[in-house]
């Protein structure tokens, strides 16, 4: 396969250093990182190479988005200004009930994966129902994903017998194994409050079977913390620890109400935690103590959840909310600086899909998970810190080239492997 070159550049490389390297050049075969370096400008580039002029853009490893929902986005703005389990008892679970079908998650998803490549998110961890269409979309898109089956212990999309949640998931997660390099299955239970005890061992069991990883909303709000504390006597986190449930290969979402204890069972058990901190604000669910959980040792991915509780999938949006968060709520304005952000966004979550050996950072041997983000617009300027840049200042559309795994999904801000119109049509018609 010809070489590419991306010159002219910094590059954010996320490596163990974070070493950041100007008027760099990274070479890329076979979508493969072979090298990352200071342009030496020597004569003699071979000429069946491809060069990209980044025009003094950054460029860094591709985002992670370790937690959505994609065909949520048909229900962008639906049910704005209202408390999570009235938002979710009275219009989501309803929406979901009478609208979601493999047509319209389809149709969804391939919207979702539209908005987060053309905002620099080149990895996903969905989870969602009619999961095979999910997948379908992220694999028509080029993203590099995992597509977690929901489960639920009442009747939902595809799945009208609750008793056969967990046998849905395994059937659709063995389909996809193997099947593609970029998309791999995983389960997903919706809650402790909405799946039984059998349920979530049931399922944890099956996916440690196939050897895939396991998601779980935990401690979204603390009227979920309070019910299970008076119905357990313990915690979420206290409950599924006591299930048996918590290891390396599960990621706990939100984890907004933790204490102490919960943050050494996280701990100890090696688990991951998704942090999806607008959506957090946005129902009034609280701030997650996340500056605790990483000083705790306890490694965190960055998370959007779903458009119909953020309401965009832009991370680098999510990674600036993420930031100022914690620096307002710990009266700190040290905590969580760029540095921080940017890992939880690339290598955290790459190491939370089990995949750092392979995406999150630019490194020789690496995937090329690249974008790369233009500096040309006043918001941009002047530069004099590009990691605080990126976090404080870049925007979603500020992403002018996407490469997954070597291959240019968006060149000049234009999405190569999805028609925009086409996909807008569709959502229109399921909107209607």
């Amino acid at each position: 396969m010809k070489t590419l070159l991306i010159r002219n550049c910094t590059a954010i490389t996320v490596n163990s250093n974070f070493d950041i390297i100007e008027n760099a050049e990274i070479r890329i075969s076979d979508g493969r990182i072979v090298s990352v370096a200071k342009c030496t400008n020597m004569p003699g580039i071979d000429d069946s190479e491809e060069i990209i002029d980044a025009e003094g853009g950054i460029v860094m490893p591709g985002l992670v988005n370790t937690h959505t929902h994609l065909p949520m986005t048909l229900f962008r703005g639906l049910a704005d200004d209202m408390p999570l389990m009235t938002w979710l008892n009275d219009y989501i679970f309803p929406a979901e009930a009478e609208y979601i079908n493999a047509e319209s998650a389809r149709a969804g998803a391939l919207l979702g994966c539209a908005e987060m490549l053309l905002s620099g998110t080149t990895s996903c961890c969905d989870g969602y129902f009619h999961e095979d269409s999910v997948a379908m979309a992220m694999f028509e898109s080029g993203i590099r994903g995992i597509a977690a089956h929901g489960i639920i212990d009442f009747p939902a999309p595809g799945v009208p017998d609750p008793s056969k949640n967990v046998e849905a998931a395994s059937i659709f997660a063995k389909k996809w194994l193997g099947v593609n390099g970029l998309i791999k299955p995983a389960f997903f239970c919706h809650s402790p409050y909405t799946c039984s005890a059998e349920t979530i061992i049931n399922a944890k069991k099956e996916a440690d079977h196939l050897g895939l990883k396991f998601f779980i909303h935990v401690s979204e709000t603390k009227g979920e913390v309070d019910s299970m504390k008076a119905e357990k006597g313990m915690s979420p986190v206290q409950y599924l620890d006591s299930l048996g449930v918590l290891g390396e290969n599960t990621i706990a979402v939100h984890c907004v109400w933790v204490d102490d204890i919960d943050m050494e069972i996280l701990a100890s058990k090696k688990v991951f935690v998704s942090h999806a901190p607008e959506s957090n604000m946005k129902l009034g669910s609280g701030i997650a103590h996340i500056y605790s959980m990483i000083e705790n040792g306890i490694r965190v991915g960055l998370g959007t959840d779903g458009c119909a509780s953020n309401n965009d999938l832009d991370l680098l949006s999510e990674m600036d909310t993420a930031a100022k968060l914690q620096k307002v709520f710990l009266h700190d304005p040290a905590v969580m600086n760029a540095e921080t952000v940017i890992r939880m966004a690339t290598i955290r979550g790459a190491e939370l899909m089990g995949l750092d050996h392979v995406i999150g950072s630019i490194e020789p041997g690496k995937a090329a998970d690249l974008i790369i983000i233009d500096t040309k617009k006043p918001h941009m300027r002047p530069m004099f810190h590009h990691a605080s840049q990126v976090v404080y200042a870049a925007k979603g559309s500020d992403v002018r080239h996407v490469f997954v795994d070597g291959k240019h999904i968006v060149k000049d801000f234009q999405l190569l492997s999805l028609d925009i119109h086409v996909i807008s049509e569709a959502v229109e018609q399921s909107v209607r």
